[in-house]
């Protein structure tokens, strides 16, 4: 019996000592974890959207900023059964006030976006312009089911002009979004240039607001709020040249750069045709997305850091450089030019059919003799001149900070074994010397190279300017050897002829006010069978069948300051396609003071439009 009851007593103890510990353990230990529960239930974070930051030009004109309105948004739970009608009358009074906004796409919209999980309030309109909203703002307070919140959407005043610079943002997409909170609640990210490259900055920081809430999600004390932050930026781009590059490029189609030699800056830089990136911010159509797509003329692609085209003679300065680099060729010496080269069984032809006689390298380049070219490049060979032309940067990339830019080719023994397999042929090489066969490049990287000769140094080409009030700086850095620093004297005196001696390919199309060196080129876009080519001219051929031109320039050329390379495609001659608009170009960069009027050619005198201060013509005396 006595065992029965010790038995009972041990048990019942057992028992309370297992309900005061575990009434210990609820009532003090997991307090703090019940509390954090607690306060999950009844505090609501919510996060902040910065406005995305504005992009200025180097004059502070705003290219791209983000336009103030409202979203809308409805409380989440009104599509169950019993509250279907008050659904719809929300919605039916919404789309009265706009009637842009259809009934049944925004209730399609909610329903889809509302789960028993989602508590907080559901976004059906992403933003209404401010001046639309401000006047309704009165009527829609009286429903207390809809919520207008700020809104902002991204805006280029510009419209297609620097599109190819400045770019555009879109929605984002889940790839995007991840680990990417601004892109997540602002659901737009920067898609393509200036608005991708520097997305992280322009997008800004997140703010964060905790507030307590009732069991309805009704505020009721603001507990904790940070902030967003936005940051702007300044590029190099003067939107002033800009727009006059837009205007005299007009309808042609093709590229341009205007480059500060000191430090790579661009001042300005097109790729034509444009297309008014306003269109995509939310989201183009199927039909104007396939018309842009379809387009030979290829509005869409970045022509300067993504075309990619046979450079021509334009290159001609570099593979000079070479030949005297090689210590096989020297300056002063001659090649007899009678028109054409025999190899094998094939004739390769100089343009001038009748042959310019003795050149030397500096005629060579004041002439683009190809004959010189042929004959230097067979004693050379193909090994020495690719190496030399991708230090000297092409083949790679210039490191401009737009996103997605293209390499180009560098022809070479190891490239075609890699790319096809198969040998090297000399003829290949005879190709390569002139800038044709194989051999492809941006306009970026034939500006860049101009830049090199210019001022002997390396630069890296860029737009920014700053961020906020911090400036960024780049640095350029000598790449050339002691004998190449040695010999570009001779590269720029055969530049300076291009656009200055009497027989330079460039000099009768040269009307710029200030003293300018260059190298004109024109790349072909098909083959012409040698046998045929004496006979056929550019004006022979289609449009889409025409050479490409080349004009890539320095000035002043005593103490350069500006690159401008231009490429017009299907324009034939470099020098009467481009001479014309280069020589422009120059004139506006002395009529907007980035040149000294110090620099003016003698027997030259600056004439303005008084009704228009755009144009700059110029009138030899």
């Amino acid at each position: 019996m006595k065992t029965r009851i010790k038995f009972l007593i041990i048990i019942f103890a057992l028992f309370w000592i297992l309900l005061l510990s575990r009434l210990y353990f609820l009532s003090i230990k997991s307090n703090k974890y019940y509390q954090e529960l607690a306060n999950r239930n009844v505090v609501n974070t919510e996060y902040l959207t910065p406005t995305r930051g504005e992009i200025k030009d180097r004059k502070d004109s705003v290219i791209a900023m983000s336009k103030l309105g409202f979203s809308i948004a409805l409380d989440p739970h009104l599509s169950r059964k019993s509250k279907e009608k008050i659904l719809l009358k929300n919605i039916e009074f919404i789309a009265s006030h706009f009637p842009k906004q259809k009934t049944d796409k925004l209730i399609n919209l909610y329903k889809k976006k509302d789960t028993p999980y989602n508590h907080k309030a559901i976004k059906i309109i992403d933003f209404i312009p401010y001046d639309t909203m401000i006047e309704k703002f009165v009527a829609f307070s009286n429903f207390n089911k809809i919520i207008v919140k700020p809104s902002s959407k991204r805006f280029y005043p510009y419209k297609k002009s620097a599109s190819h610079i400045i770019g555009y943002v879109a929605k984002a997409n889940e790839k995007e979004i991840k680990g990417n909170l601004v892109a997540k609640y602002l659901s737009i990210v920067g898609k393509s240039g200036i608005e991708k490259q520097y997305d992280a900055i322009l997008g800004g920081e997140m703010g964060k607001r905790e507030v307590k809430v009732t069991a309805k999600n009704r505020e009721i004390a603001l507990l904790k709020e940070i902030k967003p932050k936005s940051y702007d930026i300044t590029l190099t781009i003067d939107m002033r040249l800009q727009e006059f590059i837009e205007k005299a490029f007009g309808s042609i189609n093709g590229s341009i750069i205007v480059m500060d030699v000191t430090d790579g800056s661009i001042l300005a830089a097109g790729s034509y045709p444009e297309y008014d990136i306003n269109a995509f911010v939310q989201g183009i159509n199927k039909k104007d997305w396939q018309k842009m797509i379809t387009n030979l003329d290829h509005p869409f692609t970045n022509k300067f850091t993504q075309g990619l085209y046979p450079p021509g003679s334009s290159t001609k300065p570099a593979v000079a450089l070479s030949f005297l680099n090689s210590g096989l060729i020297d300056e002063k010496e001659h090649f007899l030019c009678s028109g054409e080269l025999r190899l094998g069984n094939r004739k390769f032809r100089c343009w001038n059919s009748y042959g310019h006689g003795k050149v030397d390298l500096r005629r060579s380049l004041s002439e683009s003799c190809d004959d010189y070219f042929y004959k230097g490049g067979l004693r050379v060979g193909i090994d020495k001149i690719s190496t030399d032309l991708t230090r000297y940067g092409f083949g790679k990339k210039t490191d401009v900070d737009l996103p997605n830019e293209f390499i180009g080719t560098v022809p070479s023994r190891n490239w075609k074994i890699n790319k096809f397999g198969e040998s090297w042929y000399k003829g290949e090489t005879l190709n390569t010397v002139i800038g044709q066969g194989n051999f492809l490049a941006t306009p970026l990287q034939v500006a860049r190279f101009t830049a090199m000769v210019a001022t002997n140094k390396d630069i890296v080409p860029h737009f920014i300017k700053k961020v906020e009030a911090l400036d960024i700086n780049y640095t350029s850095q000598i790449i050339f050897n002691s004998l190449e620093l040695e010999k570009l004297s001779i590269i720029k005196e055969g530049m300076y002829d291009v656009c200055n001696a009497k027989r330079g390919t460039a000099t009768k199309y040269n009307s710029s006010m200030i003293t300018i060196a260059g190298k004109t080129g024109t790349s072909q876009v098909v083959g012409i069978p040698q046998e045929e080519k004496e006979r056929m001219s550019e004006e022979d051929l289609e449009y889409y069948q025409k050479s490409h031109a080349w004009f890539t320039t320095y000035g002043p050329y005593i103490n350069p300051k500006y690159v401008v390379t231009a490429l017009i495609e299907h324009g034939g001659h470099g020098g009467a396609a481009a001479g014309e608009l280069v020589s422009k170009i120059y004139n506006k960069l002395v009529d907007l003071e980035y040149i000294h009027k110090m620099y003016v050619r003698k027997g030259y005198r600056h004439v303005k439009d008084v009704n228009d201060t755009k144009e700059v013509n110029q009138t030899k005396l």
